[in-house]
């Protein structure tokens, strides 16, 4: 029995240690749980989205459209006599200028024509010398109770026929003039030629049906014909202006537009099927680098600057038939603001109204937010290309 006696006071004091123990790690984990519930909770961070002011700039608005190159002067070339073509003086597609010479048609009746017609005035102009001789002698002799007055009035009678027959030979004599120098068929206009469409050795006829020779089509300057709708006319060209009203041009596959013109002349009545009025604009063409026929686009200018805010077209809601952007407030929440947008100015849209120029709206992420939300905001700048703001990563 001694051996148990000594063995009991350890086996008491393992026990109290290992009831101190867990009671010590109670009292901890219950003073832990406490620290924490007593530490405030992060509230989780909004969606990002990217945020710019709009852009606030003097604008000079414009309206874009399609139109097409037509040349100022459109000639083609016919023949005013008959005859063989004896020569072709010029190149297909060759630069002309007004009075140089394209076909030449046989010359040979015609100059013979002109040299009897020459010959017809000389002979009329003989007899008409002496039947105004022989009236003068007339009236002298009548003076003097030489001559009866019927024989003066025959005088008269025969001065006056032979001036009319050689005014009528005169005529013919300039008629066969102007038929011969048809026989040189020159360029009426400046342009560039088309190809000769009939050639050495064939026979022209003359008439309203005669064959085409060849076209000319002048070069520079140029029009550049186009449609304007009515609200455009109204806002751009119906308005009295001092100046011409400046329009640029750029070619189907040019993004810019380089070449400056203006407005020529506008059509007298809009088209009621189309609801647009045609417009032609002058273009210098220097070069020749713009033909007629191709296809342009044209830039009409109002002509007068204002100021406006632009935003990106990225940073427009639809709510049915209204536009709206998402404002965030200097606290960091959306706000649902309704905007009246005009047209689009280098890449960038006007808005007429619904916003100030300190104003920042949601350009990116705007799916993800809702009025009266939080959000986590990155200023960017209000860029025409949405895809360099960070939020369309």
């Amino acid at each position: 029995m001694k051996p148990i006696a000594k063995k009991l006071p350890i086996a008491i004091a393992i026990a109290l240690t290992a009831s101190l123990a867990t009671g010590y790690c109670v009292l901890a984990t219950n003073a832990r749980n406490q620290a924490q519930a007593a530490e405030p909770i992060a509230a989780p961070a909004g969606p990002a989205v990217d945020i710019a002011t709009p852009v606030s700039a003097q604008i000079n608005e414009y309206q874009t459209y399609s139109g097409k190159l037509e040349a100022v002067d459109v000639v083609d070339v016919r023949p005013l006599v008959s005859g063989i073509i004896t020569a072709v003086h010029f190149k297909d597609g060759a630069q002309v200028k007004r009075g140089d010479p394209l076909f030449t048609i046989d010359t040979r009746l015609y100059q013979a024509a002109v040299d009897q017609a020459q010959a017809d005035v000389a002979g009329a102009g003989a007899r008409s010398a002496y039947a105004r001789t022989d009236a003068a002698r007339a009236r002298r002799l009548l003076s003097q109770n030489a001559m009866a007055q019927r024989d003066l009035d025959a005088a008269l009678q025969q001065e006056l026929t032979a001036s009319a027959d050689l005014k009528a030979a005169q005529a013919r004599l300039q008629t066969a003039r102007v038929n011969l120098d048809y026989c040189h068929v020159v360029a009426p206009v400046s342009g560039k030629v088309s190809r000769a469409e009939l050639t050495l050795g064939n026979v022209v006829a003359a008439g309203a049906n005669a064959p085409m020779l060849t076209r000319i089509v002048s070069i520079s300057p140029i029009y550049a014909a186009f449609e304007v709708d009515e609200q455009t006319y109204v806002r751009f060209l119906g308005q009295p202006h001092e100046k011409p009203v400046n329009v640029a041009l750029g070619l189907a596959n040019e993004t810019a537009f380089a070449r400056q013109g203006a407005v020529d002349s506008i059509d007298n009545q809009l088209n009621g099927n189309s609801g647009t009025i045609r417009v032609r604009a002058r273009f210098d063409n220097p070069q020749g680098l713009l033909v007629p026929g191709m296809y342009a686009h044209v830039k009409v200018s109002a002509g007068q600057q204002r100021q406006a805010l632009l935003i990106n077209d990225a940073a427009v809601g639809t709510d049915q038939d209204r536009k709206y952007v998402m404002v965030v407030d200097a606290q960091g929440r959306v706000h649902h603001r309704e905007v009246a947008l005009g047209d689009l100015y280098e890449g960038l849209r006007i808005v007429d109204s619904g916003l100030d120029a300190k104003d920042q709206i949601i350009v990116s992420g705007m799916q993800r937010v809702h009025a009266d939300e939080d959000v986590t905001a990155r200023v960017v700048t209000m860029d025409v290309q949405p895809e360099n703001l960070s939020a369309r990563r």
